[in-house]
């Protein structure tokens, strides 16, 4: 899946959350409940050279993730020091992990009143 591709997907998921924003972050798309929860590197960024996002994560799932399949998830630099989690998206992609993880990165940083609307879908 091309660069392109891998934005789009991950765009979708992640407007389709109640209140999101996209824009521009460091030169590559991101996405707002509020705050920043995911950011996409479709070319990858400094040393990782292949399409990956960075999301927030609840609280030592990062840890977790990057212990159980360091093959797919990373410690990202910059925001890995406040829990966030690098996530690879190059070859064979499990989608439904991914969007299960910007769902929780949205939970965690997305006021109440957005987590009710999510909720009461």
């Amino acid at each position: 899946m091309g660069a392109p591709d891998v934005t789009a997907r991950i765009r979708a998921m992640c407007t389709a959350l109640p209140g999101v924003t996209e824009r521009p972050s460091h030169g590559s798309p991101a996405f707002f409940a509020g705050k920043q929860f995911v950011m996409v590197w479709p070319d990858g960024h400094h040393d990782h050279r292949f399409p990956h996002l960075w999301c927030a994560a609840p609280d030592g799932a990062q840890e977790d993730l990057v212990r159980g399949e360091p093959a797919r998830y990373f410690r990202p630099p910059y925001v890995g020091s406040r829990g966030w989690l690098g996530v690879r998206l190059d070859g064979t992609v499990d989608w439904a992990m991914v969007e299960a993880l910007c769902e929780d990165a949205y939970r965690t940083v997305a006021p109440r009143r957005l987590l009710d609307r999510l909720d009461a879908d």
